[in-house]
Order: structure tokens, then C-alpha cells, then sequence
């Protein structure tokens, strides 16, 4: 991989933008293999002493790096916009066409937060779709920036969790919303679905008794969109959970029809990577799946109505931490129908507070 560099201090956004043009006329008059990729615009806003980290996390995308990346750093105390832009890519033999990938990082004051999009405007690319990320809050810089975008990437596992899935639904009523925490269920969600599939297993659905979500105690809302997307696909009746002691949330749905209650259960368990720990769902009678964290995949043990009982891994279940951000940039170009309905029953569940 190769890559030119431009920067400058106390520079402007059409600065930046002239430069990007220029580094794109040059390299591609010198290599007609190479052609700008032209897919999504992804706008990062960071605390400026946090910009490393989250670089290095945008590094790790892998295939689903953003055409233009806008990293801005938002610091203290400053009152001057400074500048780097960067043009990667690869020029391999063979007469195949390459994309070029842009990479700007722009230093500005917190003053200008508020005119965000002053900065930001001028240089994304016109008629793409536009991705914002803000993992360190600066909620108003978003807003700000609403109107010129198509998707807003948050994590509601970074907040408190009525807080963060309540901001989620929020900003759903404008843009379309990638949940980082909603995209961590997503192994748990397909396979429970692909246990259900088959026709025999498929009418237990109907006589599901107890769930189970075990989760790490700061993924509480990816435990409660987990439950949230079984209820509203299963058109269940909820209330919000209740605290039990400091060792989780428990409640009661109601399935339509059915005066018998389902338990529902968020049982934080201690492990260091975020997200889920494993699922349990039950049913009658006397019959039983769980789905565990586990290395190299899930560990799957499932017990029959006659006490019989078997157990088997699914390998490669997980993404992983480490590509959860690269499937969010992914899911920016996609829709996902059962999302809004997972999120809104989560909210929901987390009414007391979970």
C-alpha cells in the first residue's frame, strides 16, 4: 500500500479540498489503474487526545473502509483549523482498475463545534451517502450535522443504557441508525433463528416458557435489544424489567391468546470483551437451548423433554470486537426492517432503568 501526503496549519476546508482534488489528478494521470473509490463519506468527530485510538480502530476495518474518511479532533483551546490529508492505495500490475482511498484529519477548537458543518461540508464528497460517527458524545455537533446525512453510527452500549438506546430512537426519527450494540447480537440472532428453522422446532416458538440473556454488566442494552427483537418478532406483550438485588433485570411477556407468562431474565456476567455471553431460551415441555460464548465460536447444549441432553460448537459465530466497526461501516449501505422494532421494545423493557 502506498499513499501521499498533504498538510497544512491554519489552513480552510476548501484548503483541504483543492488539496484532495490535486492528489487525485496527479496520481491518476500517472497510473490510469487507479480511480478514486466513490461508495460512502464517513465523518468522525473525537476528543482530540483520544484521536489515536480511534484511528487505529479505523485502521482495522479491513474491506469496508469509507471512500473518504473525516477524522475530527476536537481540542481544547484551540482557535485554528489544521489539516492532514492522505491518499492511499495500491497500484499492483495487471492492468486492473484500483480504488484510492482518502484519509483527512482535521484538528479544530471546540468553538467550532457548533459550525460543524462549515468544516465538514466542503470537503466530503457531493452525492454520497454520509456516515456520522461521534463516540465521544458532542451530541450537538450531530445534530448540527443531520441535515447533510444519511446515517448516524452509535453505540448504545457506550451509555447509560436507557440513555443510550432512548438517544438511538431519537436520532431514528431523522436518519437511518447503525447500533454497534444491536450489531453485536447479530451471531446470537441468526442462530437462534437457524435453531427455530427447522418445521418440527418451528412450533415451539409458540410455547417458548423463559429467556435468558447473559451479558457483560456495561452491554446490558445489547442484552435488551437481544430481547427486545425476540418479542417484537414474536409479537409478545412486555413490561418494563425490575431490578433484582444487583444480579440483573427479570419480567414477564405475554404472548397474544396465551394467558401463559414468559420470564424474562438480563443477567450481567463477568467477561472482558463486550456484548453478550450466552442465551438461553426454554419451552415446554421441559425443553431447553443455550447458546454460550465460547473460543472460536458458540457452544451450543440443548435439553430435551425426555432429560436427554447434547452439545456441539458453531464455529466462527463471532466477528469479534475487532469487526464490529467494519460490519457498522458495512450496514450503512444496507437496511435492516428489525431494528426500529427491536429498539423500541428494548426501551421499553429498560423503562425501570436496566
Amino acid at each position: 500500500m502506498s499513499e501521499d501526503v498533504w498538510a497544512a496549519r491554519d489552513t480552510t476546508p476548501d484548503d483541504i479540498d483543492a488539496a484532495l482534488r490535486a492528489m487525485l489528478r496527479q496520481r491518476h494521470a500517472e497510473d490510469r489503474t487507479l480511480a478514486p473509490a466513490r461508495v460512502l463519506n464517513l465523518v468522525v468527530i473525537v476528543d482530540r487526545e483520544w484521536k489515536g485510538e480511534i484511528a487505529n480502530r479505523l485502521e482495522r476495518v479491513g474491506r469496508y473502509h469509507a471512500s473518504r474518511t473525516i477524522l475530527c479532533a476536537v481540542e481544547e483551546g484551540r482557535d485554528t483549523l489544521d489539516a492532514v490529508a492522505t491518499l492511499n492505495y495500491d497500484g499492483a500490475a495487471g492492468g486492473e482498475i484500483h480504488p484510492m482511498h482518502e484519509n483527512v484529519e482535521v484538528d479544530f477548537g471546540v468553538e467550532q463545534l457548533s459550525r460543524i458543518d462549515t468544516v465538514v461540508d466542503p470537503v466530503l464528497v457531493a452525492e454520497l451517502p454520509t456516515v456520522v460517527w461521534s463516540p465521544h458524545g458532542h451530541d450537538q455537533a450531530v445534530e448540527t450535522l443531520l441535515p447533510r446525512v444519511d446515517v448516524i453510527l452509535v453505540d448504545s452500549d457506550d451509555k447509560e443504557e436507557s440513555v443510550g438506546l432512548d438517544r438511538a430512537a431519537h436520532l431514528l426519527e431523522s436518519v437511518y441508525v447503525v447500533d454497534l450494540a444491536w450489531l453485536r447480537t447479530t451471531p446470537w440472532r441468526e442462530r437462534l433463528a437457524a435453531s427455530f428453522d427447522p418445521a418440527p422446532r418451528l412450533a415451539a416458538l409458540d410455547r417458548l416458557d423463559q429467556v435468558s440473556v447473559r451479558h457483560r454488566p456495561s452491554s446490558a442494552a445489547s442484552a435488551a435489544l437481544l430481547t427486545g427483537w425476540l418479542a417484537s418478532r414474536l409479537h409478545w406483550t412486555i413490561q418494563p424489567l425490575a431490578p433484582q438485588n444487583g444480579s440483573g433485570w427479570t419480567g414477564t411477556a405475554a404472548r397474544p391468546g396465551d394467558d401463559e407468562q414468559i420470564d424474562l431474565r438480563l443477567v450481567p456476567f463477568d467477561q472482558e470483551a463486550p456484548g453478550l455471553a450466552g442465551v438461553t431460551v426454554g419451552w415446554r415441555p421441559g425443553c431447553s437451548l443455550s447458546l454460550d460464548r465460547s473460543p472460536g465460536g458458540l457452544l451450543a447444549h440443548e435439553c430435551s423433554s425426555s432429560g436427554s441432553e447434547r452439545s456441539w460448537r458453531v464455529l466462527g459465530a463471532s466477528r469479534g470486537e475487532g469487526g464490529i466497526l467494519g460490519e457498522g461501516v458495512r450496514q450503512a449501505l444496507l437496511r435492516d426492517p428489525t431494528y426500529g422494532p427491536a429498539l423500541a421494545t428494548a426501551r421499553t423493557l429498560c423503562g425501570g432503568g436496566c
